[in-house]
């Protein structure tokens, strides 16, 4: 136990000292902003990626220690410890994911009362900041954020930049993109635009919405599928009998193999079953 502790250590001395060293990789960088939104979206944006990683490594550890003194079997205790690392990142992404979903519904509104301020005279600036008391409520924080940018700084280009970063959405990059284009060079079909992607946003809300009522069993199954074999390994790691089993090197071939399987067979499920998302606009 106090070697395997020991190698823990090493390894997390040694991924710091590469980390403050070693140039930035542009992989590590785009994952770390990746979990960054994904974490803000889910709610938990006050907490870092750096510190919500070293809470799935610490968690793992714990369990790991907690089941190999109950089951005796490290093969098990390795198979928990591994699965209290994954399970965070996937309910963190599913939150996200979520989020996304309820977001994309509202966007329509958001347009219509973009273009109705437009309408009525506002100026651009005025418009987009106005969505901060009449637009929808969870968008507003992010036009009030907007409002105080511009406020602060006078430019209309540097707040929709901000606006797009904060609000990192496909919808929000397509509305900013339009706004500023108008705003430079002039834009009589601004509304035009604004009306066709409201209509198109809310056409493809209803596509998404048979599809997803229509997956919905299919999903749910896989998901129970995929942890019915891990509950009842829990439940067995809970007599000593049948968890020796697996402390050999067969047994611990067997959790390989099943381990494998169900990653592949939830991926697969995953990547057949998800639907198209637009990508961001830089």
């Amino acid at each position: 136990m106090g070697i395997v502790i020991g190698l823990i250590f090493a390894l997390g001395c040694l991924s710091i000292l590469a980390a403050c060293t070693s140039e930035p990789n542009p992989r590590l960088t785009r994952l770390n902003e990746a979990m960054e939104r994904n974490l803000r979206q889910a709610g938990v944006g006050k907490t870092s990626p750096a510190a919500f990683s070293a809470g799935c490594l610490v968690g793992a550890l714990v369990v790991g220690l907690v089941f190999l003194g109950v089951s005796g079997a490290w093969p098990i205790a390795l198979a928990f410890a591994l699965i209290t690392l994954i399970m965070p990142v996937v309910w963190i992404n599913s939150r996200a994911r979520k989020h996304r979903t309820e977001l994309r519904t509202l966007w329509p509104d958001a347009i219509d009362t973009l273009v109705s301020s437009i309408r009525a005279g506002l100026s651009l600036p005025e418009a987009l900041a106005n969505l901060a008391e009449h637009g929808p409520v969870q968008l507003r924080g992010e036009f009030a954020a907007f409002a105080v940018d511009y406020a602060v700084s006078s430019s209309f280009e540097n707040s929709l930049e901000a606006f797009k970063r904060r609000s990192a959405d496909p919808v929000a990059d397509r509305i900013a993109q339009a706004l500023a284009l108008a705003h430079e060079v002039g834009g009589n079909d601004l509304y035009q635009v604004l009306q066709s992607l409201s209509q198109m946003l809310r056409a493809d809300l209803h596509t998404r919405g048979e599809l997803e009522a229509r997956q919905s069993w299919t999903v749910n199954g896989a998901k129970v599928a995929v942890a019915a074999p891990w509950i009842v390994l829990l439940l067995l790691s809970t007599k000593p009998s049948a968890a020796s089993a697996y402390a050999t090197r067969q047994g611990a071939l067997v959790l390989l193999i099943g381990a494998l399987t169900c990653a592949g067979a939830y991926w697969l499920m995953l990547r057949l079953g998800r639907l198209h998302e637009e990508q961001r606009v830089r």
